[in-house]
């Protein structure tokens, strides 16, 4: 069971992951559909599980990078488990309805 405290770290972990774009698509890798599961357990670990919109993705290190770094500094976060997967692999269906909209895809 989640607890309040875990429920609002998650809120601001999604926060502040809108804040971190990918570079090659003017959005945030959130609504990208990049960010396949977030948690916060009971030590304040931040498990992140993402993926990329291409696994050759000149810029992957950055990118993991930053979402590490901005992660870290969220409030009630001691510690960021950041994983990288690509199963499912990302297709453009992911997108949030906004996003597409900002794109014309909708």
């Amino acid at each position: 069971m989640v607890s309040p405290q875990q429920r609002e770290a998650e809120l601001r972990i999604i926060e502040t992951l809108r804040t971190v774009f990918d570079p090659e698509i003017p959005a945030n890798i959130y609504d990208l559909g990049l960010i396949y599961e977030i948690r916060v357990d009971d030590l304040k670990v931040a498990h992140i599980l993402m993926t990329l919109t291409n696994p050759n993705c000149p810029v992957a290190d950055q990118l993991l990078e930053d979402v590490r770094e901005k992660v870290a500094k969220v409030e009630g976060i001691d510690e960021v488990d950041l994983k990288l997967t690509f199963v499912p692999p990302w297709d453009p269906d992911m997108l949030s309805d906004e996003i597409k909209l900002e794109l014309g895809l909708l």
